[in-house]
């Protein structure tokens, strides 16, 4: 992700799923491993699991079709599915008398600019765990056809995050886009044409996380780190010691975070006023202020951030926050990865030269929207309105993040604050079949209340997990 590609290339190909199950079986005997190498999370709590033994006990029997729509707080989330599907509902199901035949798996939907900072190895691993690639920004017809037809025929369910990307919130959700919803319809569509008796289902599934024990001192020691970053002079009062005062210490770093992000805050309006010419009031309030000037002034700054790049592209700031990168990332991809340079073209050395410089151009305004991708969930009150130790270190992770990013860093992996637990909470199936009469008299009507009705169920799961005690700053 934070990778100059400092070449133009060949434009990006579809990546079409090639499930072999080998591979199956060797990321699911290496998966504990792999979590304990990589990940944070050390248990699952999982409420719900008899529902998706039930679905794919359907499933198998050619009785239904469904997809989990799955919350995406993490990038620990892929790690908690896999495990959920292959070790958890294995046991669920056996301790309900009614064991599967094979291993529960799911085709996916996933974003082809993954492998591009990941790596292409990401890409053939994916793919051969039976996932189809997607383009975000454009009407990736290829993508499209291959997810709907997952769907309807593939030897699997599927499984696809309504919210299209990890915002780095557990306790906020993401505006849902509609094209679950519209996958769901076109596979109601393709069974009837078919003349195919299943029903087809959307399965909601919530993830959060919260500490098994709060981090404070961990988070102490970065929000350290970050202060010597942006220029701060770092505290040195004298807190209470964590363990005995966990609310004191939560009070004494508060305002400290709320420092930090008006410090860096004002370090971004200088840069975009200064280089960008984009015109900033004067801030009205001090860093104590009330978190709606935080938050007004953190909007201000994003939009500023992504006009830098629409200016440069020639795009017109249509759409809400996250609809405006997705457009940004695509022209970004058009002038990286461009049509005429198929291996069957020949550019001249001159033109070759000058397709490169667009392309490291491109990249470097493709920056902006990057760091704008970090905030697309930030209220500025994130914290305050329940202050728990998860809000307080997702809300820090994420202006650690930020200044990687700003240093031309990868952010990844990122620092490990403390053992987590993953709270997995499984839904009631929303029938897509039943909702047929309703899509077929208004299509657009339908997918939007499909989706409204998804995310609702979702925001419900999430409501209903237990939390970590605020500690009241």
């Amino acid at each position: 992700m934070t990778n100059t590609l400092r070449h133009a290339q060949p434009p990006l190909d579809f990546l079409p799923p090639a499930f072999d199950a080998k591979v199956l079986w060797l990321t699911k005997t290496l998966l504990p491993t792999w979590m304990h190498w990589r990940s944070s999370v050390q248990q699952l709590n999982i409420q719900g699991a008899e529902i998706l033994v039930d679905l794919f006990h359907q499933f198998h029997a050619g009785k239904a079709r469904f997809l989990i729509a799955f919350r995406h707080p993490s990038p620990n989330d892929a790690y908690c599915l896999m495990n959920l599907l292959w070790n958890e509902l294995p046991k669920t199901a056996h301790r309900l008398g009614q064991p599967f035949s094979q291993v529960p798996h799911v085709h996916f939907i996933y974003d082809r600019g993954i492998p591009l900072w990941a790596g292409k190895w990401v890409g053939w691993f994916y793919s051969h765990l039976g996932g189809t690639s997607i383009q975000r920004g454009k009407v990736d017809r290829q993508g499209l056809k291959s997810a709907r037809h997952l769907f309807a025929n593939g030897q699997f369910p599927m499984a696809a995050a309504p919210e299209g990307a990890n915002n780095g919130h557990t306790g906020i959700i993401s505006p849902f886009e509609p094209g679950i919803a519209q996958f769901g319809f076109w596979c109601v569509d393709d069974l009837r044409k078919a003349d195919r008796p299943e029903q087809v289902f959307i399965v909601p599934l919530g993830i959060q996380y919260r500490y098994r024990d709060a981090p404070w001192p961990a988070l102490a020691t970065l929000m350290t780190a970050l202060e010597q970053e942006v220029g701060i002079t770092p505290e040195t009062t004298t807190h209470p010691t964590f363990q005995d005062d966990p609310a004191a210490i939560a009070q004494a770093l508060y305002p400290r975070l709320v420092r930090l992000g008006y410090q860096l805050l004002e370090i971004m309006e200088s840069y975009y006023s200064d280089f960008f010419q984009i015109a900033f009031d004067p801030p009205d309030a001090q860093p104590d202020a009330q978190p709606t000037e935080l938050g007004f002034r953190l909007n201000r700054l994003l939009n500023a951030a992504l006009q830098a790049a629409e200016s440069f592209f020639h795009i017109q700031p249509k759409g809400s926050v996250i609809d405006r990168c997705r457009k940004i990332e695509q022209a970004g991809w058009d002038w990286i990865y461009r049509e005429d340079l198929r291996t069957n073209h020949q550019l001249s050395t001159v033109e070759r030269g000058l397709a490169d410089r667009i392309a490291e151009e491109a990249e470097l305004r493709m920056w902006h929207m990057r760091l704008v991708e970090n905030f697309v969930a930030v209220t500025g009150n994130y914290v305050s309105e329940k202050p728990t130790v998860e809000r307080f270190a997702e809300t820090l992770l994420l202006l650690r993040d930020t200044i990687v990013l700003i240093k031309g860093e990868n952010p990844f992996p990122r620092p490990a604050l403390g053992d987590q637990i993953a709270c997995l909470s499984v839904g009631e199936a929303l029938s897509v079949s039943d909702r047929w009469p309703a899509y077929k008299a208004n299509r657009r009507q339908a997918i939007s209340d499909l989706t409204a009705d998804l995310q609702s169920s979702v925001q419900a799961l999430i409501d209903s997990t237990p939390s970590s005690q605020p500690n009241t700053p």
